[in-house]
């Protein structure tokens, strides 16, 4: 799997790349990471990707020529097969929201070439003609692609064989749809009393089935408090037994939103 990064800021990467547990995707080449600045592909003394906007306005507009001479750098060195070009994804905030279903798909995937813009966008022209798809975290804006990019490859970096020291641990995440895409249950260690509060006494008990239900259960309390439409979805894909459809029905009856 490879990821191309295409950045004006390819140095807020470095940390990345060295701390963390997503580290050992890249350490252990599960995925390998190249990242690319579209500076060293414009044209004059300094160098500039940026420029005014037609029509006027605040802020500058990232040029379509050096982003265009970028990629075609990244395609040859990538040297893909006919037919199996890498898709070009761009930051935006008309994109799709990332979620866990997209993320195993990206997980599963040779990879892709990741545009990071900047300043107040990049000249539609070069989306139109190279933008394969757009992806968003969610309805605010950040400065650039970069923490976006970032994002997406710690989730699939976690995703990996070997990256995380339990294999399994991945399958308990919140939004999970291999399991029921509901959000993960609370967690508690040592010491069993801090500040005078008690670790709930089923996980205390030894008793598996009791602490497999305790922990079922407050997956769906918290679910159906802070994210009902995540209820909705696993109930629609009969994800719900009949032990947790009578929970649910007991917290609204004790009037739980």
């Amino acid at each position: 799997m490879r990821f191309d990064v295409i950045t004006l800021l390819p140095e807020l990467f470095a940390p990345f790349l060295e701390a963390g547990v997503a580290r050992r995707a890249f350490a252990d080449g599960l995925i390998d990471l190249k990242l690319w600045n579209p500076r060293e592909f414009a044209e004059g003394n300094y160098r500039r990707v940026d420029d005014r906007p037609f029509g006027g306005g605040p802020g500058m507009v990232m040029l379509a020529e050096p982003l265009s001479r970028c990629l075609q750098a990244v395609r040859a060195d990538r040297a893909d097969a006919p037919g199996q070009a890498a898709p070009v994804v761009l930051f935006s905030p008309v994109g799709e929201v990332l979620h866990h279903a997209a993320v195993e798909r990206w997980a599963a995937s040779p990879g892709a070439i990741l545009i990071c813009g900047r300043y107040e966008g990049i000249d539609q022209r070069f989306i139109d003609a190279h933008v394969d798809a757009q992806i968003s975290l969610g309805d605010f804006v950040l400065s650039g692609g970069e923490i976006a990019a970032l994002a997406l490859l710690d989730a699939v970096a976690r995703l990996q064989p070997g990256v995380l020291h339990d294999a399994g641990s991945h399958q308990a995440d919140s939004f999970n749809p291999a399991v029921d895409g509901l959000l993960d249950c609370p967690h508690y260690t040592r010491p069993e009393e801090w500040c005078g509060q008690r670790v709930p006494a089923e996980l205390l008990s030894g008793h598996h089935a009791q602490i497999e239900r305790w922990r079922r259960d407050r997956r769906l309390e918290l679910t159906a408090q802070h994210r009902p439409d995540l209820i909705a979805a696993a109930r629609a894909d009969g994800l719900l037994s009949t032990p947790d459809e009578q929970l649910l029905a007991r917290l609204t009856e004790a009037g739980a939103p």
